[in-house]
Protein backbone atom coordinates (compact mmCIF):
# COMPACT_ATOMS: atom_id res chain seq x y z
CA UNK A 1 0.00 0.00 0.00
CA UNK A 2 0.96 3.41 -1.09
CA UNK A 3 1.71 6.06 1.39
CA UNK A 4 1.15 9.59 0.33
CA UNK A 5 4.67 11.59 1.12
CA UNK A 6 3.18 14.78 -0.69
CA UNK A 7 0.19 15.71 -3.03
CA UNK A 8 2.51 14.72 -5.81
CA UNK A 9 4.41 12.17 -4.64
CA UNK A 10 3.59 8.62 -3.11
CA UNK A 11 5.67 5.77 -1.70
CA UNK A 12 5.90 2.54 -0.04
CA UNK A 13 6.61 1.60 3.54
CA UNK A 14 9.69 0.27 3.66
CA UNK A 15 11.02 -2.31 6.14
CA UNK A 16 14.88 -2.87 8.45
CA UNK A 17 15.86 -5.78 10.37
CA UNK A 18 14.80 -4.11 13.89
CA UNK A 19 11.28 -3.44 12.53
CA UNK A 20 10.47 -6.98 12.17
CA UNK A 21 9.76 -9.95 14.19
CA UNK A 22 10.10 -13.80 13.18
CA UNK A 23 6.71 -15.45 14.64
CA UNK A 24 6.85 -18.89 16.29
CA UNK A 25 5.03 -21.42 15.18
CA UNK A 26 3.07 -24.80 16.42
CA UNK A 27 6.37 -27.06 16.09
CA UNK A 28 9.57 -26.52 17.22
CA UNK A 29 12.37 -28.69 16.32
CA UNK A 30 15.82 -30.04 17.79
CA UNK A 31 19.14 -27.68 16.63
CA UNK A 32 20.92 -30.57 15.76
CA UNK A 33 18.28 -31.75 13.15
CA UNK A 34 18.89 -28.63 11.77
CA UNK A 35 20.59 -28.03 7.73
CA UNK A 36 21.68 -25.18 6.90
CA UNK A 37 23.44 -26.15 3.80
CA UNK A 38 22.71 -24.66 0.43
CA UNK A 39 23.90 -24.88 -3.15
CA UNK A 40 25.04 -22.52 -5.65
CA UNK A 41 26.07 -23.58 -9.35
CA UNK A 42 27.23 -26.45 -8.42
CA UNK A 43 28.75 -26.16 -5.38
CA UNK A 44 27.55 -27.25 -1.97
CA UNK A 45 28.41 -24.82 1.24
CA UNK A 46 27.59 -25.96 4.78
CA UNK A 47 27.08 -22.86 5.96
CA UNK A 48 24.63 -20.26 4.31
CA UNK A 49 27.70 -17.42 4.48
CA UNK A 50 29.81 -15.63 2.70
CA UNK A 51 32.66 -13.11 3.44
CA UNK A 52 32.22 -9.54 1.66
CA UNK A 53 34.66 -8.63 -0.90
CA UNK A 54 36.18 -6.46 1.74
CA UNK A 55 40.01 -5.85 2.24
CA UNK A 56 39.80 -5.28 5.78
CA UNK A 57 37.73 -8.79 6.15
CA UNK A 58 39.30 -10.81 3.15
CA UNK A 59 42.77 -11.99 2.54
CA UNK A 60 43.73 -15.57 1.55
CA UNK A 61 43.96 -16.51 5.49
CA UNK A 62 40.21 -15.27 6.30
CA UNK A 63 39.30 -17.05 2.74
CA UNK A 64 41.14 -20.26 3.53
CA UNK A 65 39.73 -20.55 7.17
CA UNK A 66 35.74 -19.52 6.50
CA UNK A 67 36.14 -21.98 3.68
CA UNK A 68 37.20 -24.48 5.40
CA UNK A 69 34.40 -23.87 7.87
CA UNK A 70 31.94 -24.28 5.44
CA UNK A 71 31.36 -20.99 4.03
CA UNK A 72 32.57 -18.59 0.80
CA UNK A 73 35.10 -15.89 1.32
CA UNK A 74 35.16 -13.42 -1.49
CA UNK A 75 38.33 -11.81 -2.34
CA UNK A 76 38.35 -8.23 -3.73
CA UNK A 77 40.55 -8.60 -6.66
CA UNK A 78 40.63 -4.99 -7.67
CA UNK A 79 42.03 -4.15 -3.86
CA UNK A 80 45.48 -4.13 -1.63
CA UNK A 81 45.84 -7.90 -2.09
CA UNK A 82 46.64 -6.90 -6.12
CA UNK A 83 47.97 -3.94 -5.86
CA UNK A 84 50.38 -4.36 -3.41
CA UNK A 85 52.99 -7.65 -3.43
CA UNK A 86 53.61 -6.86 0.27
CA UNK A 87 49.60 -6.44 1.14
CA UNK A 88 50.11 -6.70 5.02
CA UNK A 89 52.65 -3.01 4.94
CA UNK A 90 49.56 -0.93 3.57
CA UNK A 91 47.11 -2.66 5.50
CA UNK A 92 48.99 -1.44 8.78
CA UNK A 93 49.73 1.97 6.99
CA UNK A 94 45.60 2.33 6.76
CA UNK A 95 45.06 0.98 10.72
CA UNK A 96 47.66 3.89 11.92
CA UNK A 97 45.67 6.88 9.93
CA UNK A 98 44.51 8.72 12.05
CA UNK A 99 40.68 9.20 11.75
CA UNK A 100 40.84 13.13 10.37
CA UNK A 101 42.61 11.79 7.57
CA UNK A 102 41.33 8.40 6.79
CA UNK A 103 39.51 9.15 3.95
CA UNK A 104 42.40 10.99 2.37
CA UNK A 105 44.77 8.19 2.99
CA UNK A 106 42.75 5.11 1.91
CA UNK A 107 42.75 7.12 -1.94
CA UNK A 108 46.44 7.44 -2.04
CA UNK A 109 46.91 3.67 -1.32
CA UNK A 110 45.02 2.72 -3.76
CA UNK A 111 45.79 4.87 -6.23
CA UNK A 112 48.11 1.89 -6.93
CA UNK A 113 47.93 0.01 -10.03
CA UNK A 114 45.92 -3.33 -9.86
CA UNK A 115 48.85 -5.74 -10.96
CA UNK A 116 47.54 -9.01 -13.00
CA UNK A 117 49.95 -11.02 -11.58
CA UNK A 118 48.94 -10.66 -8.23
CA UNK A 119 45.61 -11.37 -8.85
CA UNK A 120 46.47 -15.13 -10.45
CA UNK A 121 48.90 -15.62 -7.23
CA UNK A 122 46.12 -14.77 -4.63
CA UNK A 123 44.04 -17.04 -6.70
CA UNK A 124 46.55 -19.79 -7.02
CA UNK A 125 46.88 -19.56 -2.91
CA UNK A 126 43.34 -19.78 -2.43
CA UNK A 127 43.42 -22.98 -4.78
CA UNK A 128 46.64 -24.49 -2.79
CA UNK A 129 44.52 -24.08 0.43
CA UNK A 130 41.99 -27.07 -0.93
CA UNK A 131 39.03 -24.27 -0.98
CA UNK A 132 36.51 -22.69 -3.17
CA UNK A 133 37.76 -19.74 -4.76
CA UNK A 134 35.56 -16.57 -4.89
CA UNK A 135 37.03 -13.17 -6.20
CA UNK A 136 35.01 -10.14 -6.94
CA UNK A 137 35.56 -7.52 -9.88
CA UNK A 138 33.40 -4.19 -10.89
CA UNK A 139 31.73 -4.11 -13.80
CA UNK A 140 34.05 -1.70 -15.11
CA UNK A 141 36.87 -3.49 -14.94
CA UNK A 142 35.89 -7.27 -14.93
CA UNK A 143 36.48 -7.69 -18.95
CA UNK A 144 39.86 -6.27 -18.55
CA UNK A 145 40.85 -9.20 -15.79
CA UNK A 146 38.72 -11.79 -15.80
CA UNK A 147 41.18 -13.68 -18.55
CA UNK A 148 43.96 -13.54 -15.72
CA UNK A 149 41.45 -15.05 -12.44
CA UNK A 150 40.34 -17.94 -15.14
CA UNK A 151 43.68 -18.88 -16.11
CA UNK A 152 44.76 -18.56 -12.26
CA UNK A 153 41.64 -21.56 -11.62
CA UNK A 154 38.75 -18.95 -9.86
CA UNK A 155 35.53 -21.02 -9.15
CA UNK A 156 32.99 -18.51 -8.33
CA UNK A 157 32.73 -15.02 -10.33
CA UNK A 158 30.94 -11.98 -8.12
CA UNK A 159 29.82 -8.94 -10.27
CA UNK A 160 29.89 -6.56 -7.41
CA UNK A 161 28.72 -2.80 -7.46
CA UNK A 162 27.30 -0.43 -4.99
CA UNK A 163 24.17 -0.56 -7.92
CA UNK A 164 24.50 -3.03 -10.64
CA UNK A 165 21.52 -3.16 -13.37
CA UNK A 166 21.28 -5.42 -16.60
CA UNK A 167 20.50 -2.02 -18.79
CA UNK A 168 23.30 0.20 -17.89
CA UNK A 169 23.30 3.31 -20.55
CA UNK A 170 26.35 5.20 -21.26
CA UNK A 171 27.51 7.67 -23.75
CA UNK A 172 31.05 7.55 -22.64
CA UNK A 173 31.94 3.70 -22.76
CA UNK A 174 30.53 0.63 -23.81
CA UNK A 175 28.95 -0.82 -21.58
CA UNK A 176 29.23 -4.41 -20.20
CA UNK A 177 26.75 -6.75 -21.67
CA UNK A 178 26.11 -8.49 -18.54
CA UNK A 179 23.81 -11.41 -20.26
CA UNK A 180 26.19 -12.25 -23.38
CA UNK A 181 29.51 -11.78 -20.81
CA UNK A 182 27.88 -14.33 -18.09
CA UNK A 183 26.68 -16.82 -20.61
CA UNK A 184 30.61 -17.37 -22.54
CA UNK A 185 31.70 -17.73 -18.83
CA UNK A 186 32.67 -21.48 -17.93
CA UNK A 187 32.45 -20.51 -14.04
CA UNK A 188 29.27 -19.54 -12.24
CA UNK A 189 28.47 -16.04 -11.70
CA UNK A 190 27.20 -13.19 -8.87
CA UNK A 191 26.12 -10.40 -9.60
CA UNK A 192 25.11 -7.15 -7.44
CA UNK A 193 23.85 -5.24 -5.42
CA UNK A 194 20.14 -4.27 -6.08
CA UNK A 195 17.26 -3.32 -3.74
CA UNK A 196 14.08 -3.82 -6.25
CA UNK A 197 12.01 -6.15 -7.74
CA UNK A 198 12.13 -5.37 -11.17
CA UNK A 199 16.30 -4.77 -10.62
CA UNK A 200 16.53 -8.47 -9.18
CA UNK A 201 14.32 -9.63 -11.75
CA UNK A 202 16.26 -8.54 -14.66
CA UNK A 203 19.71 -9.18 -13.11
CA UNK A 204 18.40 -12.67 -12.77
CA UNK A 205 17.68 -12.84 -16.51
CA UNK A 206 21.16 -12.13 -17.11
CA UNK A 207 22.26 -16.17 -16.28
CA UNK A 208 23.83 -15.07 -12.84
CA UNK A 209 23.18 -17.94 -10.07
CA UNK A 210 22.54 -15.83 -7.15
CA UNK A 211 21.94 -11.91 -7.21
CA UNK A 212 23.24 -9.81 -4.32
CA UNK A 213 20.85 -7.63 -2.68
CA UNK A 214 21.57 -4.36 -0.37
CA UNK A 215 22.38 -0.90 -0.88
CA UNK A 216 23.74 1.14 1.68
CA UNK A 217 23.17 -1.07 4.51
CA UNK A 218 26.55 -1.46 5.61
CA UNK A 219 28.38 -0.49 8.80
CA UNK A 220 30.98 1.28 6.70
CA UNK A 221 28.92 2.34 3.80
CA UNK A 222 27.71 6.02 3.24
CA UNK A 223 25.95 5.76 0.14
CA UNK A 224 22.13 6.59 1.18
CA UNK A 225 23.16 9.65 2.93
CA UNK A 226 26.11 10.70 -0.16
CA UNK A 227 23.28 10.20 -2.70
CA UNK A 228 20.01 9.50 -0.68
CA UNK A 229 19.76 6.00 -3.02
CA UNK A 230 19.02 2.86 -1.01
CA UNK A 231 16.14 0.41 0.36
CA UNK A 232 15.71 -0.88 4.14
CA UNK A 233 17.12 -4.79 4.16
CA UNK A 234 14.13 -6.54 4.95
CA UNK A 235 11.86 -4.87 2.39
CA UNK A 236 14.69 -5.53 -0.78
CA UNK A 237 15.29 -9.13 0.11
CA UNK A 238 11.58 -9.73 -0.02
CA UNK A 239 11.00 -8.22 -2.95
CA UNK A 240 14.31 -9.66 -3.99
CA UNK A 241 12.18 -12.83 -3.32
CA UNK A 242 9.81 -12.03 -5.21
CA UNK A 243 11.54 -12.34 -8.08
CA UNK A 244 12.85 -15.12 -7.78
CA UNK A 245 9.80 -16.48 -7.61
CA UNK A 246 8.45 -14.99 -10.70
CA UNK A 247 11.93 -16.11 -12.48
CA UNK A 248 11.26 -19.45 -11.51
CA UNK A 249 8.08 -19.57 -13.00
CA UNK A 250 9.21 -18.20 -16.41
CA UNK A 251 12.20 -20.28 -16.73
CA UNK A 252 12.34 -23.15 -14.35
CA UNK A 253 15.53 -21.75 -12.83
CA UNK A 254 16.51 -21.47 -8.86
CA UNK A 255 18.54 -18.13 -8.76
CA UNK A 256 20.06 -17.65 -5.01
CA UNK A 257 18.68 -14.38 -3.19
CA UNK A 258 22.05 -13.32 -1.07
CA UNK A 259 21.83 -10.65 1.46
CA UNK A 260 24.35 -8.69 1.42
CA UNK A 261 25.05 -5.99 4.12
CA UNK A 262 23.03 -4.54 7.45
CA UNK A 263 23.52 -7.81 9.29
CA UNK A 264 25.52 -7.64 13.03
CA UNK A 265 24.07 -10.25 15.03
CA UNK A 266 22.48 -13.87 14.60
CA UNK A 267 19.36 -12.79 15.07
CA UNK A 268 19.80 -10.66 11.40
CA UNK A 269 20.86 -13.18 9.72
CA UNK A 270 17.33 -14.93 10.80
CA UNK A 271 15.20 -12.39 9.75
CA UNK A 272 17.09 -12.24 6.02
CA UNK A 273 16.59 -15.93 5.38
CA UNK A 274 13.17 -15.57 6.73
CA UNK A 275 12.57 -12.65 4.32
CA UNK A 276 13.52 -15.04 1.70
CA UNK A 277 17.53 -14.67 1.38
CA UNK A 278 19.25 -18.16 0.36
CA UNK A 279 22.43 -16.97 1.82
CA UNK A 280 23.25 -13.59 4.20
CA UNK A 281 27.29 -12.00 2.53
CA UNK A 282 28.55 -9.98 5.94
CA UNK A 283 31.25 -7.44 6.44
CA UNK A 284 31.54 -6.17 9.44
CA UNK A 285 30.52 -8.80 12.07
CA UNK A 286 33.94 -10.63 10.67
CA UNK A 287 35.96 -7.81 10.69
CA UNK A 288 35.80 -8.03 14.29
CA UNK A 289 38.02 -11.78 14.26
CA UNK A 290 41.61 -11.67 15.35
CA UNK A 291 42.66 -13.30 11.97
CA UNK A 292 40.50 -9.72 9.61
CA UNK A 293 43.55 -7.96 7.90
CA UNK A 294 41.85 -5.17 8.26
CA UNK A 295 43.94 -4.64 12.10
CA UNK A 296 40.47 -3.63 14.09
CA UNK A 297 39.42 -1.30 10.97
CA UNK A 298 36.85 -1.98 8.17
CA UNK A 299 36.02 0.18 5.61
CA UNK A 300 33.86 -0.82 1.90
CA UNK A 301 34.59 -0.68 -1.73
CA UNK A 302 33.59 2.63 -2.34
CA UNK A 303 35.47 4.69 0.67
CA UNK A 304 38.30 5.17 -1.52
CA UNK A 305 36.82 6.68 -4.50
CA UNK A 306 38.40 9.17 -6.23
CA UNK A 307 36.04 11.90 -6.93
CA UNK A 308 33.26 10.74 -4.64
CA UNK A 309 33.63 8.49 -1.37
CA UNK A 310 30.62 6.53 -0.43
CA UNK A 311 32.15 5.06 2.53
CA UNK A 312 34.29 5.32 5.65
CA UNK A 313 36.98 3.85 7.74
CA UNK A 314 35.34 2.75 11.00
CA UNK A 315 37.06 1.01 14.21
CA UNK A 316 35.60 -2.50 15.52
CA UNK A 317 36.26 -3.67 18.53
CA UNK A 318 37.88 -7.32 18.26
CA UNK A 319 35.86 -10.22 19.27
CA UNK A 320 38.21 -13.29 19.26
CA UNK A 321 38.83 -16.50 16.06
CA UNK A 322 36.84 -16.08 13.51
CA UNK A 323 36.24 -19.29 14.13
CA UNK A 324 34.34 -18.42 16.89
CA UNK A 325 32.54 -15.43 15.49
CA UNK A 326 30.87 -17.66 12.81
CA UNK A 327 30.02 -21.37 14.90
CA UNK A 328 31.15 -20.47 18.58
CA UNK A 329 31.09 -21.32 21.58
CA UNK A 330 29.82 -17.75 22.58
CA UNK A 331 30.82 -16.19 25.61
CA UNK A 332 28.81 -12.69 24.68
CA UNK A 333 25.06 -12.66 25.14
CA UNK A 334 24.61 -10.31 22.55
CA UNK A 335 24.41 -12.48 19.40
CA UNK A 336 27.83 -11.37 17.68
CA UNK A 337 29.53 -14.74 18.75
CA UNK A 338 27.98 -17.80 17.43
CA UNK A 339 26.33 -16.50 14.25
CA UNK A 340 25.38 -19.70 12.60
CA UNK A 341 24.21 -21.20 15.87
CA UNK A 342 21.93 -18.17 16.21
CA UNK A 343 20.63 -18.76 12.60
CA UNK A 344 20.30 -22.57 13.42
CA UNK A 345 18.79 -22.13 16.84
CA UNK A 346 15.96 -19.63 15.14
CA UNK A 347 15.11 -22.24 12.69
CA UNK A 348 14.81 -24.76 15.19
CA UNK A 349 12.53 -22.56 17.53
CA UNK A 350 10.49 -21.96 14.88
CA UNK A 351 10.46 -25.71 13.72
CA UNK A 352 11.90 -25.31 10.36
CA UNK A 353 14.74 -27.89 8.91
CA UNK A 354 15.86 -26.18 6.12
CA UNK A 355 17.24 -22.50 4.83
CA UNK A 356 14.38 -22.45 2.31
CA UNK A 357 11.50 -24.12 4.45
CA UNK A 358 12.24 -21.11 7.03
CA UNK A 359 11.99 -18.47 4.58
CA UNK A 360 7.86 -19.52 4.31
CA UNK A 361 7.87 -18.85 8.47
CA UNK A 362 5.78 -15.50 9.62
CA UNK A 363 7.07 -12.40 9.83
CA UNK A 364 5.23 -9.35 11.26
CA UNK A 365 5.83 -5.57 11.85
CA UNK A 366 6.95 -5.32 15.17
CA UNK A 367 8.99 -2.14 16.06
CA UNK A 368 9.10 -2.58 19.65
CA UNK A 369 10.72 -5.79 19.37
CA UNK A 370 14.58 -4.59 20.53
CA UNK A 371 13.08 -2.08 23.27
CA UNK A 372 9.79 -3.69 24.64
CA UNK A 373 11.25 -4.73 28.35
CA UNK A 374 14.83 -3.71 27.82
CA UNK A 375 14.54 -0.75 30.12
CA UNK A 376 17.32 -2.72 32.81
CA UNK A 377 19.78 -3.48 29.32
CA UNK A 378 19.24 0.00 27.71
CA UNK A 379 20.58 1.78 31.35
CA UNK A 380 23.50 -0.32 32.00
CA UNK A 381 24.31 -0.89 28.13
CA UNK A 382 24.46 -4.53 28.48
CA UNK A 383 23.24 -7.28 26.00
CA UNK A 384 22.21 -4.83 23.19
CA UNK A 385 25.06 -5.36 21.22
Amino acid sequence: MEIEIGRGKKGRRAYGFDEIAIVPSRRTRDPEDVDLSWSLGGYTFELPLLASAMDGVVDVRTATILGKLGGLGVLNLEGIQVRYDEADAELERIAALPAAEATRGLQQVYQEPIKPELIGKRIREMKAAGIVTAGSFTPQRVEEYIGVALEAGLDILVIQGTVVSAEHVSSVVEPLNLKQFIAELPIPVIVGGCASFQTALHLMRTGAVGVLVGVGPGAACTTRQVIGVGVPQATAIADAAGARMQHLLETGQYVNVIADGGMGFGGDLAKAVACGADACMIGSPLAKAEEAPGRGYHWGMATFHPTLPRGTRVKTTTLGPLEQIVAGPAFENDGTLNLMGGLRTAMATCGYESIQSFQKCEVMVAPALKSEGKRLQQAQAVGMG
